[in-house]
């Protein structure tokens, strides 16, 4: 494999990494997010406190990957 393919998949590997929930907390995240919730809730108020609930949620109910 040429080294461009070899950094494409390291990359990919990379965000992939990324992109796993560690917890419940990260998997509501992507739900509120993907669902627009994330996006009504910032235009109502500038800190709801969803960065310390996931990171809790996260260390409460960590999945394991």
């Amino acid at each position: 494999m040429d080294p461009i393919h070899g950094s494409v998949g390291q990359l990919l590997e990379h965000i992939q990494d990324k992109m796993k929930s560690k917890g419940l907390g990260d998997t509501i995240a992507k739900f509120a997010e993907t669902t627009g919730i994330k996006k009504i809730v910032k235009n109502i108020t500038s800190d709801c406190g969803c960065d310390k609930r996931q990171e809790w949620l996260n260390k409460k109910i960590p999945y394991k990957n």
